[in-house]
């Protein structure tokens, strides 16, 4: 639990928390889809513009000793979870609802219902909603400092410089 905890700490406290929670329940309700009981963490990478570069995560469970994590990600049409990488974890992605226009390497791929996708560790990757989006990402376990930013201005994990 001790990185669920890192990760509600860099979630968004504010009005746009609410008012992107409230957007969020409402296409999961329409979507009928059923989620964990868990406090969704509303992620803004640290740039203050959660609608241009942001997500909502909802962790299913990360069982570090087992070695896997199952979460249920989601982004707003038009918002982009920013370039990264991980040096350790790979990911499936599969796709529940809505669109995603994943950027994997120098290729773009279009994930539509049904789809998977597997992100190899170190291969950077970036995923934009093509109208709301929520997908299931199955992984190795989360390790906050085993994100690696293209942009080291966002205040987390390993490529994130401390002045």
């Amino acid at each position: 639990m001790e990185e669920l905890k890192k990760a509600q700490d860099l979630s968004v406290k504010d009005d746009v928390r609410k008012k992107s929670l409230r957007e969020f329940y409402s296409y999961v309700n329409d979507w009928q889809i059923a989620l964990p009981n868990v406090e969704p963490l509303v992620l803004d990478f640290g740039l203050g513009d959660f609608y241009t570069n942001g997500l909502i995560e909802c962790w299913i469970v990360n069982e570090v000793e087992a070695g896997y994590c199952a979460k249920y990600l989601f982004v707003f049409d038009g918002q982009t979870c920013p370039k990264h990488t991980h040096q350790v974890k790979a990911e499936s992605f599969f796709m529940i609802k809505g669109e995603l226009l994943v950027r994997y390497g120098d290729k773009e791929i279009r994930l539509k219902p049904g789809d998977v996708f597997l992100v190899e560790p170190s291969r950077y990757h970036s995923m934009t909603g093509i109208g709301p989006a929520l997908f299931l990402e199955v992984s190795k376990p989360c390790y906050i400092d085993d994100n690696y930013f293209a942009n080291t201005n966002i205040p987390i994990g390993g490529n994130y410089r401390k002045e």
